[in-house]
């Protein structure tokens, strides 16, 4: 991770991507057994439902470089990270993810770090006018989700079919 850190990031551009994606470590019934990531890991919710292990958070810019990434426990929320200055300090422009980043004190804590924080809205919220510009990068989400893909499968971090997270 050290390496990555420092030799492999890309360059910010203005136009961020964010999202998180679960790493399971084992099956979530095994995970009173499990002993290797014991202390490090939690039980965690995502979309597909609950799992046992890490949740990856990437930011990432519009040709599909990472920018930054993050390790957290399952259970973390994913706008904890982002409160982080360390974890944006590389970053400036717009940056665009999924309805699980609302919130109106991290987006006035990023505004003032030179950060716009753009995302849909819930069914419960008053609807509000958006820019044109920001409607057609918000349908471009799926870059992320692409890269995570990558990540997970290609690269082989977490084994597909099982999901058990891969030790180096």
């Amino acid at each position: 991770m050290v390496f990555l850190k420092t030799c492999c990031l890309g360059d910010c551009t203005g136009i961020l991507f964010i999202d998180s994606t679960p790493l399971r470590v084992c099956h979530i019934k095994r995970e009173k057994q499990h002993r290797t990531f014991k202390g490090m890991t939690d039980k965690g919710q995502c979309s597909i439902g609950w799992f046992f292990g890490f949740k990856l958070h990437l930011i990432i810019n519009d040709k599909g470089e990472v920018l930054d990434f993050m390790l957290t426990q399952g259970n973390v929320d994913d706008r904890d990270p982002l409160k982080n200055h360390d974890f944006h300090k590389r970053i400036f422009g717009k940056i665009y993810g999924d309805k699980g980043y609302i919130g109106k004190d991290l987006f006035e804590q990023l505004f003032v770090d030179g950060v716009h924080l753009v995302t849909k809205i819930r069914k419960n919220m008053k609807n509000c006018l958006m820019l044109l510009q920001d409607r057609v990068m918000l349908r471009k989400q799926a870059l992320i989700e692409t890269v995570n893909d990558e990540l997970k499968n290609r690269c082989q971090v977490e084994h597909p079919g099982t999901g058990v997270l891969k030790i180096l």
